[in-house]
């Protein structure tokens, strides 16, 4: 009987252990390289967006504000106006900026008016009129000792119902009033302004005024009246005023991720034998807050107010999604806070820089981790020197 060796057995077919553990391995590592290229890839992708969104918000921001600032004080310029301190009502609940004469607290209708927030956000207010008179004007007859009615020294040509005045002591003394026109007797020339209806109006002007002494200015249509306050308030610029058709207590979104607001007064500090605002207004001095610019020894008198020949207004914006910190660690985008209004404008004119609180109230990601842009802008106050002198 013959016997056969039967043949080896083959290897069964397959990867060894060693071999799945390598090709996982090389698996992981070429995911991992993946995803690292897809996250540089979307953080690269964030920064660029983050950086055309913070472009375009701050953009639209200084040109929101530096644009109603050319218009700031239109109608407001006479110098028995300008600066003066103004009884001001409003169903709406618009207020004017509080501030300081000396040390008393007044609310000034002026061009311009800042609340200085220090490192934080100013408050920056605007106000004009909108009469397409300009500066249109009328004087008292009789002393105005309380009530509804003015009468006046002429027809009330330019005037029209609904239109908002304010009356004025010619010697500059005292406070000035601010109501709504709601009738105009045109044979006996007066003025009314009984119907508390209207929303500028208590139905009596606030204080006494001397006949003969006292101008009547008309600032144009309750509904157009231009009072603007421009604010920051958690990363958005804001915007009350009067003409929004809304609650004037209610600041409206302009623009968002936006941390800080800056504005100087740009002074022109002439002695007063230099001083000619006809033939233009000069900056000589820039500040954060009011100072004796006419040098009549009070600070934030009307006529300090009458010198401010231009704003210099900065916005800071921020990306809109801020940016990973480094291994875990704290974040770095930003290391040092931002100074602005640093170069000297116009040249020889000495700056005032102001470093910036750049936190945002209550938001809990540190402000280290965004980029930020600065806009920079100067704005000449063009209606400070286009004041009457008759």
């Amino acid at each position: 009987m013959n016997s056969r060796t039967p043949p080896a057995r083959s290897r069964a077919a397959g990867f060894s252990l060693v071999e799945l553990m390598v090709s996982i391995v090389i698996g992981l590592l070429a995911v991992m390289f993946a995803t690292r290229m897809m996250t540089d890839s979307e953080s690269n992708k964030d920064g660029a967006l983050g950086g055309s969104e913070s472009m375009q918000n701050g953009m639209m921001a200084m040109f929101s504000i530096s644009a109603d600032a050319e218009q700031a004080g239109y109608g407001l310029n006479d110098p028995i106006l300008a600066g003066c301190d103004t009884i001001f009502n409003d169903s709406k609940e618009f207020t004017m900026t509080p501030v300081l004469r000396g040390t008393a607290t007044i609310h000034p209708l002026a061009a311009a008016v800042i609340a200085h927030g220090n490192a934080g956000p100013d408050q920056l207010t605007l106000y004009s009129g909108s009469a397409t008179s300009g500066t249109a004007t009328v004087r008292l007859t009789t002393n105005y000792n309380g009530g509804n009615q003015i009468a006046l020294d002429r027809t009330p040509y330019g005037f029209a119902v609904g239109d908002v005045i304010v009356a004025a002591p010619e010697d500059s003394v005292g406070q000035c009033a601010l109501a709504q026109i709601s009738t105009i007797n045109q044979d006996a020339p007066s003025i009314g302004f009984a119907s508390t209806t209207d929303r500028f109006n208590t139905g009596d002007l606030g204080r006494t005024f001397p006949g003969s002494a006292t101008r009547v200015f008309n600032l144009g249509r309750g509904a157009n009246l231009p009072f603007h306050t421009w604010l920051v308030d958690g990363g958005v610029l804001r915007l009350r005023a009067t003409n929004l058709g809304s609650s004037g207590a209610t600041a409206q979104a302009v623009a968002d991720n936006i941390v800080s607001l800056k504005a100087q007064y740009g002074f022109d500090t002439r002695a007063v034998a230099a001083f000619d605002p006809e033939q233009g207004m000069q900056v000589r001095e820039w500040s954060n807050t009011m100072i004796d610019a006419d040098g009549d020894g009070v600070k934030g008198s009307a006529g300090d107010y009458q010198r401010i020949a231009a704003l210099r207004i900065a916005v800071v914006a921020r990306n809109k999604r801020p940016e990973r910190p480094a291994n875990g660690g704290d974040c770095s985008t930003t290391t040092e806070a931002l100074t602005v209004f640093e170069t000297d404008q116009p040249s020889g004119i000495d700056a005032v820089p102001v470093t910036l609180d750049l936190g945002v109230k209550d938001d809990p990601i540190d402000w280290k981790c965004y980029r930020y842009r600065a806009f920079e802008s100067v704005v000449p106050l063009r209606n400070a020197s286009w004041r009457p002198t008759a």
